[in-house]
């Protein structure tokens, strides 16, 4: 097993369903990490990173979001200058999620990981430290 990450990490998970948030914010937790906020999709998730002090470490971001999903938000995160760690997450297609991590990071987006749901219990844990081969 890992080391716990830092609880005193800020991290934002943005997904759409129910179930896979509290997937994420249950498998944070037991990682260490205390500050966890979640958004159901990419619109609320830049209210939400409007209204913060400082900015989230890290954003969990599903691909296939209502109302703004992940593609579009993560170009608004470039465009905002976001520096913290994006991971980016999918339950449906690969290639998909390949196109977007490839279009964040062109946009000089710090991706730490594409992962598709499941994800293994360390697979995140290893992509926040920075640890993750892909």
């Amino acid at each position: 097993m890992t080391a716990p990450l830092s609880a005193s990490a800020t991290v934002l998970v943005v997904d759409d369903d129910d179930f896979s948030q509290e997937i994420l914010c249950a498998m944070l937790r037991a990682h260490g990490v205390t500050e966890i906020q979640s958004a159901r999709n990419g619109s609320q998730a830049l209210s939400l990173m409007a209204d913060q002090e400082r900015a989230h470490e890290f954003l969990i971001c599903d691909i296939f979001m209502p109302d703004m999903d992940g593609i579009e938000f993560v170009g608004h995160l470039a465009t905002l200058g976001y520096a913290g760690g994006v991971i980016l997450v999918s339950g449906g297609s690969v290639e998909m999620l390949a196109i977007a991590k490839t279009l964040a990071k062109k946009n000089g987006l710090k991706v730490l990981a594409a992962l598709t749901k499941p994800m293994p219990f360390e697979a995140l844990a290893q992509a926040m430290k920075g640890d993750l081969l892909e």
